[in-house]
């Protein structure tokens, strides 16, 4: 059997949007009502995305992390979820700062995550609209999904097929340039070369 490939994801938010119940969620389709929220947490989870087996070590943050934990998990993953909560407008004022240091770290590199406001079964008590949701992804030049980890609204699983994709065509698009710019540099020795000798 080919071997899978391997993709880091990591969840981020401020305590208490939810990240924990999304990745149960997508693992187990249950929802869990009492967990730690100062637990950090690594899942292995194996899929088969568009025909292809995929790994993903999924890194659930628990969103109180110092600074110098928190750019240790940005550094290490390659795909994001970033996580807010509709009945929260704080925690949606805290993606784009958050977006912003995880392009400072990554950089030159793109940063590929996905946008999601959760809690979409407190409809009754939201303070951030979709529209509001889906113009901030616009302007982070992600995807953008609403969903609930209580009750499975919104499509969980694809969330995570999505970035997932996302993360092997970055690659792919990577590994091209570097594979390109590798045989420029191998051209202009044999020129530099060649332009000695006829010298």
């Amino acid at each position: 059997m080919a071997k899978s490939a391997e993709v880091k994801l990591a969840i981020f938010g401020r305590a208490g949007v939810g990240k924990s119940a999304l990745v149960v969620r997508f693992l187990t389709k249950r929802f869990i009502w009492e967990y730690d929220p100062t637990l950090e947490s690594t899942y292995r989870h194996q899929a088969t995305i568009d025909d292809e087996v995929v790994t993903m070590e999924i890194l659930d943050t628990a969103g109180q992390e110092d600074t110098i934990q928190r750019e240790g998990h940005m550094r290490w993953g390659e795909g994001f979820v970033l996580v807010y909560d509709i009945t929260d407008r704080g925690s949606f004022e805290e993606v784009l700062p958050l977006k912003n240091i995880l392009d400072e770290i990554k950089k030159p590199k793109n940063v590929t995550f996905i946008l999601v406001g959760n809690k979409a079964d407190l409809d009754h008590s939201r303070q951030v609209s979709t529209e509001e949701g889906e113009k901030l992804a616009t302007e982070m030049a992600c995807a953008f999904y609403e969903c609930s980890a209580c009750t499975g609204e919104g499509n969980i699983t694809e969330i995570f097929y999505e970035l997932c994709r996302e993360v092997r065509r970055r690659r792919m698009v990577q590994g091209k340039t570097r594979r390109r710019s590798s045989t420029t540099h191998v051209k202009q020795a044999i020129n530099k070369m060649l332009t000695k000798i006829s010298s």
